[in-house]
């Protein structure tokens, strides 16, 4: 079995590695959350408006999913794009970075869905002992 890392970790160690600057760190500081995860989704398919995402994702709050919008915005994974229209409408993609992060993300989201069972399983034999 190939390492994870291919000594990735050793190498930044050996280059003087300050966690705060760590670049896996500094991705999924933005894009593993719950919410993130969820809009990256959505936006899969295609441009949503912010309410359409906001109908998508019932259980996220405005300020919520504004903050996560903002973020992926910030990172440069998701694109704000403003219409000149009364009142003006915003529509939101993939950036092609985005879309370059998506299959890694839908590749996680596999292997969680695949192995919920055998977490939920070692979950509750933990709790037992």
């Amino acid at each position: 079995m190939q390492r994870l890392s291919d000594g990735k970790l050793d190498q930044w160690k050996a280059e003087g590695f300050n966690p705060a600057n760590c670049p896996v760190r500094q991705v999924l500081d933005h894009v593993s959350a719950k919410w993130p995860v969820l809009v990256l989704m959505e936006l899969e398919t295609g441009p949503r408006r912010f309410n359409e995402l906001l109908r998508a994702l019932p259980d996220i709050s405005k300020r919520m999913l504004t903050q996560s919008l903002r973020d992926l915005e910030r990172d440069g994974i998701v694109r704000r794009q403003v219409f000149d229209t009364k009142p003006p409408s915003v529509s939101y993609s993939l950036t092609e970075l985005g879309e370059g992060f998506l299959p890694h993300l839908l590749a996680l989201v596999d292997w969680a869905e695949g192995s919920m069972q055998n977490i939920l399983t070692a979950r509750k034999e933990f709790d037992l002992r």
